[in-house]
């Protein structure tokens, strides 16, 4: 199995650094092949632009998702990029580690989202969700927050984690292009339990790699549930 893992956090001691070592470890042992992109420590740049072609089919003026189509299939993507867009369409499974910053990913993850997951090969037209061009890939997350998980569920005070805050992430994002997205793992509270605790949680991350392909995954729509200008078909509920 050939792994990708992307990893956003600015401290190589944290805990989520720790998260990563210990996915890896995992992964490793099991016989993965694993590649990684440490963002903060590569220096990753997150912010589009046109430069992130080195050669364009409108120089005048930038309709990004157009150059990436134009650039993926004309080997003129910059490369950070096409170096980034060969290790996520080469994997089986790209891992996600990172703390939740705002109710969202760190901004340099964002950047990579923006950056990588090119219109045309990964997504673009009617090619998304069931239909998305990573389709037949897995991926999980491994991230942390300070809140406690009391905090999190159906009338808790900030709502469903994983398809309330951060639907935007999992769905918007990872089940868009066509990923099957496992539930991810949670780290609660991180900056204000013990360092026992925090050992307890890393443990606890070895079983869920472990006991990867049992854990559930995230549903999301299919297109064929709905119609040529995707209105929700009559029949669907029958």
């Amino acid at each position: 199995m050939r792994v990708h893992l992307v990893h956003a956090h600015p401290e190589p001691k944290s805990f989520v650094s720790a998260m990563r070592d210990v996915v890896v470890d995992e992964l490793m042992a099991a016989g993965a092949s694993v590649t990684s992109c440490d963002l903060y420590h590569d220096g990753f740049n997150p912010v589009l632009s046109g430069d992130d072609f080195t050669s364009r089919s409108r120089p005048d003026y930038l309709v990004y998702t157009l150059e990436q189509r134009h650039g993926y299939t004309a080997s003129t993507l910059a490369p950070d990029i096409a170096r980034e867009v060969e290790n996520v369409l080469t994997a089986d499974l790209i891992v996600f580690t990172f703390p939740i910053f705002w109710f969202s990913v760190p901004a340099i993850l964002k950047g990579w989202i923006d950056r990588v997951l090119l219109s045309g090969p990964m997504h673009g037209g009617k090619r998304f969700y069931d239909l998305g061009g990573l389709k037949g890939k897995r991926t999980f997350t491994a991230m942390s927050l300070g809140g406690r998980q009391n905090m999190f569920g159906p009338d808790a005070l900030h709502g469903e984690l994983d398809t309330g805050m951060m639907r935007h992430f999992f769905q918007g994002t990872l089940g868009y292009v066509g990923l099957t997205v496992h539930k991810p793992f949670v780290a609660y509270h991180v900056p204000y339990v013990t360092d026992h605790e925090r050992q307890t949680q890393l443990k606890d991350l070895r079983v869920y790699v472990r006991e990867l392909d049992r854990q559930p995954t995230l549903k999301f729509p299919a297109l064929g549930d709905f119609d040529h200008v995707l209105t929700p078909k009559r029949d669907r509920t029958r």
